[in-house]
């Protein structure tokens, strides 16, 4: 077991080495400077800066021993410099610091969107109409996504097109075994159904987020819209239908802090689009008939949910994680993800 100054070691960071780096590196920033960790960030910490020259936002990598590929904030970076210029809002990316001898893991600095995160996808204290707005918004903003031409934005090199499912399957299923700690039936369940049931290959390549959720979005302080997306760490090319399954799957997902789902939510009462309406209207904007894969691209979001959340189990016991005591609390989460990912095989495979 780590100790209390291992197990907190995400949570804090050289102000002093930051100030300095900044002022060399980022025209136009004055110190002093302050930094205040978000309570958010399972992956990588995240700090709101405040100095004299406005307010900033650096994401780092957590310290320690990472399992490969993972963390990457060099890849968020260079998505969001890429989409600047397209329908898909991202906030200024400003300053890579690569060199880890500054703060210990690399990081990067973008600037502080205002607007309002929301973590419950009810989203309450809003009307009817304005609630249903913001899902409306949500759901162009992703098919604005899809339709980015990625070699026109320079991320021709960003992944490797094609047979996407059958290369994140075998991803996360390493993943998952090197940070797995106990055996779990239904996730030995799910992977193998996965790995018999590979979707074809159908060329089909765009930008994917990854892990497009409510509580990665930015919405303007007083209007329904979409001002920023957030937390692009799994960005990659791929197949586009993984972030439609993707939020299918979040919505089956139970409400409170793990979940932050709509299980057992009214969502007609609400204004909320129906899991086929939603599908509906990404099908209209992006000019789709059919999605023949959307069952099998929901198990997969399922599945890699719970491989998600045993890395964060694993940096909780390890004493790496961004806050240990909240990912111990995820990590528990997973045998329940993962029954709800055989409950989605049972019911549409």
């Amino acid at each position: 077991m780590s100790s209390p100054d291992q197990a907190h070691a995400a949570a804090r960071i050289d102000l002093e080495a930051v100030e300095r780096y900044l002022s060399a590196a980022l025209p136009g920033f004055r110190g002093p400077l302050t930094a205040e960790k978000t309570p958010t960030g399972q992956s990588n910490p995240t700090f709101i800066l405040k100095a004299g020259s406005g307010e900033y936002v650096l994401r780092r990598k957590p310290p320690g021993p990472l399992l490969k590929s993972a963390h990457q904030v060099d890849r968020e970076f260079r998505v969001m410099r890429a989409l600047k210029e397209t329908d898909v809002p991202v906030p200024e990316a400003l300053v890579l610091c690569e060199d880890e001898s500054v703060v210990g893991t690399m990081f990067y600095v973008m600037n502080r969107v205002p607007g309002r995160i929301i973590f419950d996808p009810a989203v309450p204290g809003v009307s009817v109409e304005h609630r249903r707005a913001m899902y409306e918004d949500m759901n162009r903003v992703l098919a604005a996504l899809h339709m980015v031409d990625h070699e026109a934005v320079g991320l021709g090199d960003f992944g490797r097109p094609g047979s996407y499912f059958a290369r994140q399957l075998s991803r996360w299923t390493k993943q998952y075994r090197a940070s797995e700690t106990e055996t779990i039936p239904d996730m030995e369940a799910l992977i193998a159904w996965l790995e018999e049931r590979v979707p074809a290959d159908d060329s089909r390549t765009s930008i994917v987020h990854g892990d497009y959720r409510i509580d990665n979005l930015i919405y303007h302080p007083t209007e329904p819209r979409i001002v920023a997306v957030l937390d692009w760490e799994l960005s990659t090319l791929g197949h586009p239908i993984a972030d439609l399954a993707y939020q299918r799957m979040q919505g089956r997902l139970p409400p409170g802090e793990v979940g932050r789902g709509l299980a057992g939510v009214d969502r007609k009462a609400l204004g909320i689009p129906s899991e086929d309406e939603y599908v509906e209207m990404y099908m209209r904007r992006v000019g789709l008939t059919s999605i023949p894969e959307l069952t099998f691209a929901t198990a997969f979001s399922f599945f890699r949910i719970c491989a998600i959340l045993q890395g964060v189990k694993k940096r909780g016991l390890d004493g790496n994680a961004s806050n240990p005591e909240a990912a111990m609390r995820m990590g528990d989460k997973l045998p329940g993800m993962a029954r709800l990912g055989i409950e989605c095989i049972e019911t549409e495979g």
